[in-house]
């Protein structure tokens, strides 16, 4: 019913051995396994859409036609630094983020 010190002792020393090294490598390679995949299937492609996003920002230009996160859809008429004033109907012009815009339309979509 007792179990003896001397051999609870030893057991553990016994089961310490080098195979241990090798139980926690392999313990551990699904998960570095999951955040490679993690990477290549959402942080890659989510900053490849950020860095698209910014080059389309940065090269907006007077006349432009553009869609706004919103969904307000305009021509471009001034820009800023930080602002562009995107003219919406005759006479109607508005000031927005230059990051709230989402899309270049193609010439002549707005009428």
């Amino acid at each position: 019913m007792f179990i003896s010190s001397a051999f609870a002792q030893t057991a553990p020393a016994a089961a310490a051995g080098g195979g241990d090294m090798l139980s926690s490598l392999t313990g551990m390679l699904p998960l570095v396994l999951m955040f490679v995949v993690l990477y290549f299937v959402m942080i890659r492609p989510q900053m490849k859409r950020q860095k698209e996003h910014r080059a389309m920002i940065d090269a907006l230009a007077k006349g432009d036609e553009v869609a706004t996160a919103g969904g307000i859809v305009g021509t471009v008429t001034r820009l800023s630094e930080g602002f562009l004033h995107v003219q919406i109907a005759a006479g109607v012009e508005v000031q927005i983020q230059r990051s709230a815009v989402v899309q270049v339309l193609p010439k002549g979509t707005v009428k």
